[in-house]
């Protein structure tokens, strides 16, 4: 940092004084909230304090810091570059022959740094961090966490389709299980149908309830029953929880390998998985973006002061949040491509923020 000029060292540190200490100041009051709310369930899981701090709340900060980045960089920003203008030093900055242009020099700095840390945040640490978190909490907060996951649909390979009513992770039970194949002209040629089946470690077979067995052949059809049976069914329990996986543990590599397994399957989870990646991916775009509007809304001087320029500024950031919450909605429940979803918001505020930048006073 010595070899910049001392106008971006001014400006940078600035820029990462202010944001580390809004995020620090902030972690301590989410932590003390989060601690009242959760106290009881410590004491009644019997949590040691050295798990609690180490195991969970250790853990718990870097998710945090990465959710709300944009938000806390982008209220630092007002807040430094208000009290700057208010003070007249940009009108010194710009008085002196810097240009607008240069002087957002350093603040790119800023957002680069702290959108790489995010970007590595995202895609490799907060991963083991969930894992850590997800075991930390089925042991001493959800002690009975429901691990039944309902309506479970993938395909095992190419032409054979899996549908369940329910799945219980704990003890291995589907309820309501069908197995259907397709030859290549998508007619069913087989079924079978079980009121309930269970896995046996034992023979890594499944004790099946109700068993039906319908095979199909041109217009000859042969239906055969057995009340219990103990069959191999072209699927395993690791095919079911593949089907329920926590998408939050797993690193961006092994997400991306999640997404093309579980295309693969026709699987309803990859919507979700994709949206997931990308915004892994695109969000530190949303540092930059939050940085610019941030600047360019208050760099003005205002008689209303910093009051005016954070009521703005939080106006488009909140904006900002119900856009991208919108678009993931419909990429889920609608047609709206995954990628589109987060990168639509990055394009439209993008442009917000470049008309801020271009009418701000130079």
């Amino acid at each position: 940092m010595s070899s910049l000029p001392k106008l971006d060292q001014y400006l940078l540190l600035k820029y990462l004084k202010t944001f580390l200490l809004a995020m620090a100041l902030i972690i301590v009051i989410v932590i003390t909230f989060d601690i009242s709310e959760k106290l009881d369930d410590f004491l009644s899981g019997h949590a040691p304090l050295q798990e609690i701090v180490f195991d969970y709340y250790l853990n718990f900060i870097p998710g945090f810091v990465n959710l709300y980045s944009p938000l806390f960089i982008f209220i630092s920003v007002i807040f430094f570059t208000s009290k700057m203008a208010g003070n007249t030093e940009i009108i010194a900055i710009l008085g002196s022959g810097i240009s607008y242009r240069r002087m957002l020099r350093p603040y790119m700095y800023g957002a680069t740094l702290v959108a790489l840390i995010v970007l590595a945040f995202g895609n490799f640490l907060i991963p083991v961090n969930n894992r850590t978190l997800d075991t930390f909490d089925n042991k001493y907060v959800h002690l009975h966490k429901a691990k039944y996951f309902s309506n479970v649909h993938f395909q095992v390979k190419p032409g054979v389709q899996i549908y369940a009513e329910g799945y219980d992770a704990t003890t291995m039970r589907v309820n309501n299980f069908h197995r259907d194949v397709y030859d290549e002209n998508y007619r069913m040629v087989d079924r079978i149908s079980c009121r309930m089946i269970v896995y046996d470690t034992v023979s890594g077979k499944w004790n099946c309830e109700d068993f039906v067995h319908r095979t199909l052949k041109g217009h000859q059809e042969h239906l055969s029953r057995d009340p219990h049976s103990l069959r191999k069914l072209d699927v395993t329990p690791e095919d079911f929880n593949s089907s329920t996986a926590n998408i939050t543990t797993m690193n961006s590599i092994d997400l991306y390998k999640y997404i093309v397994q579980e295309k693969m399957r026709g699987s309803s989870a990859v919507i979700a998985a994709k949206i997931e990646l990308y915004q892994r991916l695109l969000n530190p775009l949303s540092i930059f973006i939050m940085t610019l509007i941030g600047v360019g809304v208050s760099s003005r001087k205002t008689r209303g002061g910093i009051g005016v320029h954070l009521a703005i500024g939080i106006s488009l950031a909140f904006g900002y949040i119900v856009f991208m919450k919108v678009t993931t909605v419909f990429a889920v429940f609608g047609t709206l491509n995954p990628f589109l979803s987060v990168l639509l918001p990055q394009i439209v505020f993008g442009i917000v923020a470049a008309y801020v930048v271009k009418t701000a006073p130079k």
